[in-house]
């Protein structure tokens, strides 16, 4: 399943699920909210659920964002 296939009107539980977890994982990977790729309220607000708690989750384990190099 695409994001532009979850990022529809008929969304399921299974399409707010999927789009939780990868909220959850960009936010323990420390990725900013922003990434967000989806555009539909509920889809992203699912996302933004996920990237709330991993990044929760990723401050609680001490996780460090990688410095990035500036060209």
């Amino acid at each position: 399943m695409s994001i532009s296939e979850i990022d529809q009107q008929n969304w399921s539980i299974e399409a707010l699920n999927k789009a939780y977890r990868q909220g959850y994982m960009f936010g323990l990977s420390g990725e900013p909210q922003q990434a967000c790729p989806y555009h539909s309220d509920v889809i992203a607000a699912a996302w933004e659920a996920g990237w709330s708690d991993g990044s929760s989750q990723a401050t609680q384990i001490g996780f460090k964002r990688p410095e990035r190099a500036i060209a």
